[in-house]
């Protein structure tokens, strides 16, 4: 059994240590919180990367993703050519009175259209205001921070190492075409000169008979 009094002595002590240590309140909103890079505070929509693809509003478990389009048709880029039809994106709005944040819309876009934006300042009065168009998404995607550098000190991804390789390979192949080329110029020099010097020695042979018959002759 303990001393009569001791847990409120200790409550005490506690409350002495916190009152002279000091405050770290953030004076919220005339100081703004320093978020970390990853947070998830709204979506940002990249509308040029978009491409109508619908993968976004198929996998949202909440369907709160709303995306409108037409189709248009694209002359062929040369004569002679098809036509073809592409998806143009009339509407993408995101309903945040219903949104999670779990970040599969962004995970599963396959073209890099949807990006976390650590912007939270987004409070509305009426519920029905908290579906936002995409302009405000593209609004946001400016306040989307850079990606952080990537360690030195880390593996090359496979993707550039394939690329460098393949283009080491192919600068090999140019450079051994070049040299195959240069030493074919070489070896057609080669033999030009060895045919004029021929054709010398043949002129000088029928002047020397020539010559020969001519004082025989006389």
């Amino acid at each position: 059994m303990g001393i009569p009094g001791s847990g409120l002595a200790k409550g005490l002590a506690v409350t002495l240590r916190t009152m002279t240590r000091k405050s770290h309140t953030a004076q919220y909103p005339d100081a703004q919180p320093e978020l970390p890079p990853r947070t998830r505070g709204v979506i940002g929509l990249f509308e040029e990367n978009c491409t109508v693809c619908m993968l976004c509003a198929r996998e949202c478990p909440d369907w709160c993703i709303y995306i409108d389009s037409h189709k248009e048709t694209v002359p062929p880029a040369a004569p002679g050519g098809r036509e073809r039809s592409r998806n143009v994106l009339d509407r993408f709005a995101i309903d945040f009175a219903l949104c999670m944040y779990c970040g599969i819309c962004i995970e599963v876009c396959p073209f890099d259209a949807l990006f976390w934006s650590p912007e939270f300042e987004y409070a509305e009065e009426d519920i029905r205001d908290l579906t936002h168009e995409r302009d405000k998404l593209r609004e946001w995607m400016w306040t989307v921070p850079a990606p952080p550098a990537l360690d030195p000190r880390a593996e090359e991804p496979k993707e550039l190492a394939a690329a460098r390789k393949a283009a080491d390979k192919l600068a090999a192949a140019e450079a051994a075409q070049a040299a195959e080329a240069a030493q074919a110029e070489a070896e057609r020099g080669s033999g030009g000169t060895g045919t004029e010097n021929g054709t010398g020695g043949t002129e000088h042979g029928t002047g020397t008979g020539n010559e020969t018959g001519n004082g025989a002759a006389s």
